[in-house]
């Protein structure tokens, strides 16, 4: 959420930052609705304090005997009264409809970040480790899983449909060592706090993250009315909701392990074989709530904490700086980290960092107070994949693969695997 002061400060560079976003130059337009309201609140002093001076002028009219005044004076206290009420109305309506206004608009890009409608626009910022080479024809993950038998799709659509996918053996264990040993570090090594969240959330948790009112076609929703969480971030950042949180207790670190759900709207057609975009996959998440002055330095803190994972896989991949227009709805910058992935022989995403300064907070009402001062100031808030499960799985499978289909294990996740070294088709 913006602060519409600051907009009606600097509409030029408001207007410069949608631009580049792809979107409309409003800044004139929701300057005239602030000023409107301002109008509005404006008048409704006035009435209030004149109905004030009329209240006192009553009891003067009566001391003096003068009746037929002291009636004419409550008439019209009443009368100020009932214009007060309606602009009080009014001023909620106009507060409501510039709200819902700013809600829509996405967060500024950071000075940075390059320019541009889209992916193609983005900026290699590092590529690190080495692409590997075979001696034979690389496969795709769903490939190698369903000869293994450990991978099926088809069981998963019978009873749920597409995008869905059952684990078995082997595979199910490689998930779920990926994710424990993701917790293991970011909990033992980075300093963040694991929190086990809710996954239902109500509408004001979803709108406080920036997925309401403008993305609702990409959550899933239930009929008493919950959101599946898209990611833990949702929960995780809400922690501070309304809140006035300690400056001592800043940067707040925080990581979970949970189920995400996503509709995948808009992705008919994309990525249909295999994991690589579920309804349902497995994902570590860091959130981390901090001082103003502080989350430049804990994106890039964040982002090495997700580089240092791939790397003890023994994974290449190359870091993204997004694009204005490539950039989610609540960034001000992101960097991507791209897996390769050898059955595609391509880059893909496997963790995205973005800071968003205090357009979350604004939403979520939370704040913290620097020591020495009176007034507080807005959390800047900021989240990224730590990493995204599934995906990592995805990477180990197709980098680690061997001529015959089976999988070598890394060497970081055989002690989650029971010492199980290589990961071989299922029998019987």
């Amino acid at each position: 959420m913006h602060d519409i002061r600051w907009i009606r400060e600097n509409r030029d560079a408001f207007d410069q930052a949608m631009t580049a976003r792809g979107h409309a130059a409003r800044a004139a337009a929701l300057v005239e609705m602030y000023e409107a309201r301002l109008s509005i609140q404006n008048e409704m002093q006035r009435k209030q304090s004149e109905r004030n001076a009329t209240a006192k002028a009553i009891g003067k009219a009566k001391g003096s005997g003068d009746e037929a005044e002291a009636q004419r004076l409550m008439q019209a206290t009443a009368d100020l009264k009932a214009d007060v009420q309606r602009l009080e109305e009014e001023d909620r309506e106009r507060e409501a409809a510039l709200t819902l206004e700013l809600a829509g608009i996405p967060n500024v890009p950071a000075a940075d970040v390059p320019v541009g409608a889209d992916e193609d626009a983005n900026e290699l910022v590092r590529q690190v480790g080495d692409v590997p080479s075979f001696d034979f024809a690389p496969k795709e993950h769903f490939e190698l899983g369903e000869a293994l038998g450990l991978m099926d799709f088809d069981r998963a659509a019978a009873m749920s449909g597409a995008r869905f996918v059952v684990l078995r053996g082997a595979l199910a264990r490689l998930e779920r060592a990926l994710a424990n040993w993701f917790l293991d570090v970011q909990t033992g090594e980075f300093g963040f706090e694991e929190v086990n969240p809710p996954l239902l959330v109500r509408d004001e948790a979803v709108f406080g993250t920036g997925q309401l009112p403008k993305f609702s076609e990409d959550l899933f929703h239930t009929d008493n009315g919950f959101w599946l969480v898209p990611t833990s971030e949702v929960p995780l950042t809400n922690m501070v909701r309304e809140q006035i949180v300690d400056a001592a207790d800043l940067p707040m670190r925080m990581t979970a392990l949970t189920p995400c759900f996503r509709s995948e709207a808009g992705s008919a057609g994309r990525d249909t074989r295999g994991m690589i975009r579920q309804h349902q996959f497995m994902k570590v998440e860091m959130v981390v709530v901090t001082a103003d002055d502080r989350s430049e330095a804990e994106l890039e803190r964040m982002t090495n904490c997700a580089e240092t994972l791939l790397q003890r896989l023994g994974l290449a991949y190359q870091v993204m700086k997004l694009s204005s227009g490539d950039m989610g709805f609540t960034a001000t910058k992101t960097y991507d980290l791209e897996v390769w992935l050898p059955g595609q022989q391509r880059y893909r995403e496997i963790s995205s960092c973005s800071n968003t300064l205090d357009f979350q907070a604004r939403r979520m009402n939370a704040r913290y107070r620097p020591e020495g001062e009176k007034r507080t100031r807005f959390v800047h808030t900021l989240n990224g994949s730590g990493l995204a499960v599934g995906r990592a799985m995805i990477a180990v499978i197709e980098n680690y693969q061997q001529a015959d289909g089976s999988i070598i294990v890394p060497e970081v996740l055989r002690p989650y695997m029971g010492g199980l070294e290589i990961i071989e088709a299922a029998k019987g």
